[in-house]
């Protein structure tokens, strides 16, 4: 295990390996910025307004979604043009976890700034389309998708489980609503995942300090431990999508690599970003 940047996020969210450009970028939600590190260095971009997912384009394009808003950012000139309204109405909630999925849709959660209960929903943008799919929910979390396109996983933190749904051949939720496991007995807070090439589901869990690994029938299969007691979100990337990127919080910790993101190579491959 390594850090990867020891820049101190108050709410590290939102990693990202661009598959194309080699590039891993990452969010400080509380503290409006997106960043990136190269060979060249670190470099941040601020905004006026809490930022927290994105995906890729091509190469020189992300979506991003912030607190009102998803936008087309230029990674050339940082450029950036809306693409549709995010809650814009409500100033009391923000964007928090969000993911590309294979069909080319990209789903984001959204929460009350201060996780009022059932103030979050998720929704999918598609072709031009924002679409709701599911309501309700107080901490959006633990978006990401099967490597064959058929399941999509997502979390209300609130709730200590990660639930899974069917999807049809465009992306879109088919029938009901399953739970992929429940961390309730084990007091664990399920944040951000993401799904491997074998369909495993890596799961930072909050304030546990740990990802842990589920296959896919929600069996324990794996765990990796960290620094940081607030481990957010996890990613994979590497020149062979063999490294588990990490994001982590500073807010309300005092230890010393809290907030920091880490990196650590594994013996299994990511899937490549959609």
């Amino acid at each position: 295990m390594s850090i990867f940047s020891d820049t101190i996020c108050a709410l590290g969210e939102g990693p990202l390996w661009h598959p194309t450009r080699g590039q891993f970028f990452w969010f400080d939600i509380l503290g409006c910025k997106l960043l990136t590190r190269t060979e060249a260095g670190e470099k941040a971009w601020s905004f006026d307004e809490h930022v927290s997912a994105a995906g890729w384009v091509d190469d020189d394009t992300l979506i991003m979604a912030s607190e009102t808003a998803l936008w087309r950012f230029s990674l050339i000139d940082g450029a950036r043009s809306k693409l549709v309204e995010l809650e814009a109405d409500m100033p009391a909630k923000r964007s928090n976890d969000g993911r590309a999925d294979p069909q080319g849709g990209f789903w984001i959660g959204t929460m009350g700034k201060d996780a009022e209960p059932h103030a979050g929903s998720i929704y999918r943008y598609y072709r031009g389309e924002l679409r709701k799919l599911f309501d309700r929910i107080t901490v959006s979390n633990s978006i990401c998708f099967s490597p064959d396109g058929t399941t999509a996983y997502f979390a209300d933190t609130f709730n200590r489980r990660i639930d899974m749904v069917r999807l049809d051949a465009q992306g879109w939720p088919q029938g009901d609503v399953t739970t992929f496991v429940d961390l309730k007995e084990d007091g664990l807070n399920p944040d951000g995942s993401v799904v491997d090439a074998a369909g495993n589901l890596w799961n930072a869990q909050w304030g546990a300090a740990q990802i842990t690994c589920y296959d896919p029938t929600g069996a324990f299969k794996d765990q990796i431990g960290f620094p940081a007691t607030q481990i957010s979100c996890p990613c994979f990337g590497g020149d062979d999508l063999q490294t588990l990127y990490a994001t982590s919080a500073a807010v309300g910790m005092t230890g010393a690599q809290d907030g920091m993101t880490f990196a650590v190579h594994t013996s299994v491959k990511g899937q490549a970003e959609h």
